[in-house]
């Protein structure tokens, strides 16, 4: 064999071993989310428009069900000539953090964004977890270079990331959710941050390269993480996942669970303005999102936990319009409504907890809880207490209770009910099974039901209860705490169903029923 032959064969067998751009699979979409099968979950949705094509950049949650970690492996992409269409192509797997970032360790391929840049290649601004450093916090963030957002990807800057704890300056944040954006000018601004910090700063025009002084932001209420920067006539835009939660607040009343806020700005560097909140909680505790123009449409990207098997680890990338006010200055971003794809109608059930109001004895609830848990069907064998209705405070009372209000009167003859706890029966501290329970109905003052059977306090499945039939507008499940040592430990409860002698069709309630009292 010759030199040459020789050299031409090594060469197509290195050819063949580069990394090569994914292929995509078709898929058909009727609604949100996009993926919906359960098969590939997709998170933190990144929009960018490339010529006629919307595409989405994604990671991709492979959490096992009832695992409470963000196990993310690689990056993934959407793409679509038409949203309506439900036409979309999946690339799986464009990207892995240790594949190209030879700095950076598996895993955790968080948030990222991919940048037209005017060179006409495109950039991934990655936030990975570094295999070697000496800082607190090991996550930095890389940037990729490929002439395709399909990739394939290599490191635009081998010598390490542009941002760390320790790079370009120090800082004790953690550094991931970067969002990146080319002004009309031409300059280029990066932001990123997390757990209530958010950083920014301007690139050199190479894409990579930090140039002035790093800005820390402070006036946008309630910022936790998720920024997307953007730009709309004249005005810049952040969107935000924000988590100010409480009973009035405009964002969240849980504080696990987090809206998407924004604010705006005169210039890219600030100075920020709270101006609201476009996407209030969805079905994950988790919320990222971005934003933007396509063929004369604006849409909102996001996720949520509504895919088959889907959950706050398992999530999944929607898309909705999003509409403007541009009656007011600056223009205003409109609330979005999120959409579901049709789904087949509900089966008749005895459970006539859906059409109930709830309420309970610890209005309002601690943050950590949500009311809305008790009756939204849901039980997981792993939840994260916005999933439950809870009682916990460093001082418990000896008793608690949870009320149905309905806006007409039901006739019921049982319950079921899912407890959770983190303390075994008889403890005084955390939450524990409660030493007791029972019901009560609303008949011109609260009574105890009758004939009643059950009523067990086990946390390893769902108690059922039975009673003599009850027609009424209100009912209570009443407890009594778990004690030792002269404290009582709190109480919590997944979920709570409310049985009819009979199946019935379901249907909703107002969500608003009103109180039982002597004139009912």
């Amino acid at each position: 064999m010759s030199s040459v032959s020789w050299s031409v064969g090594l060469a197509l067998a290195l050819a063949a071993l580069a990394p090569a751009a994914a292929q995509p699979v078709a898929v058909h979409a009727t609604g949100n989310p996009i993926l919906s099968d359960g098969q590939y979950y997709s998170t933190d949705p990144a929009p960018v428009v490339i010529g006629d094509t919307l595409w989405i950049l994604a990671g991709r949650d492979a959490a096992p069900a009832d695992v409470n970690d963000f196990i993310m492996n690689e990056w993934q992409a959407l793409s679509t000539r038409d949203p309506a269409s439900g036409d979309w192509l999946h690339y799986r797997a464009i990207a892995r953090p240790e594949a190209v970032f030879h700095w950076a360790e598996p895993g955790r391929a968080y948030a990222g964004q991919i940048v037209p840049g005017r060179d006409g290649k495109f950039y991934l601004y990655a936030p990975v977890l570094q295999a070697v450093s000496e800082a607190k916090d090991r996550f930095a963030i890389g940037v990729a270079v490929a002439d395709s957002p399909a990739g394939p990807w290599k490191d635009a800057h081998p010598a390490g990331p542009i941002i760390s704890q320790t790079t370009p300056m120090a800082n004790d944040i953690q550094n991931i959710d970067p969002t990146a954006m080319i002004d009309e000018d031409g300059r280029i601004y990066l932001y990123w941050g997390t757990f209530g910090q958010l950083r920014g700063m301007e690139l050199q025009a190479d894409m990579i390269t930090p140039k002035g002084p790093e800005v820390k932001v402070e006036s946008l209420d309630g910022f936790f993480e998720a920024p997307w920067l953007m730009k709309r006539k004249g005005v810049y835009y952040m969107l935000y996942a924000g988590n100010r939660a409480g009973p009035r607040s405009d964002c969240t009343p849980a504080v696990y669970h987090a809206c998407i806020a924004y604010g705006t700005a005169p210039s890219p560097l600030g100075p920020w303005t709270y101006r609201g909140v476009v996407l209030k909680p969805v079905s994950s505790t988790t919320s990222h999102s971005g934003a933007v123009e396509f063929k004369g449409q604006w849409y909102l990207a996001y996720h949520t936990a509504d895919a088959v098997g889907g959950g706050h680890f398992r999530r999944s990338v929607a898309l909705d319009k999003m509409a403007w006010d541009d009656g007011v200055s600056p223009p205003a971003i409109l609330p979005v409504t999120p959409t579901r794809r049709p789904a087949p109608p509900l089966a008749a059930t005895r459970n006539l907890a859906g059409r109930a109001t709830a309420t309970a004895s610890n209005m309002p609830v601690p943050v950590q809880y949500w009311i809305k848990a008790l009756n939204d069907g849901v039980t997981k064998n792993a939840p994260l207490p916005p999933d439950m209705w809870g009682s916990w405070t460093p001082r418990n009372p000896a008793s608690q209770w949870i009320e149905y209000r309905f806006d007409q009167p039901v006739t019921l003859n049982g319950a079921r009910i899912r407890f959770w706890a983190d303390q075994p029966a008889g403890s005084g501290v955390g939450v524990a099974p409660p030493k007791g329970w029972r019901m009560e109905y609303w008949d011109r003052g609260w009574k105890p039901v009758r004939d009643p059977k059950g009523f067990a306090t086990s946390v390893d499945a769902f108690q059922s209860a039975a009673f003599s039939p009850v027609t009424t507008r209100c009912v209570r499940a009443v407890f009594d705490a778990s004690s030792a040592q002269g404290t009582y430990a709190g109480l919590a409860v997944q979920e709570w169903e409310v049985l009819a002698p009979t199946v019935q069709a379901p249907r909703s309630g107002s969500g608003s029923a009103s109180a039982c009292d002597a004139k009912s």
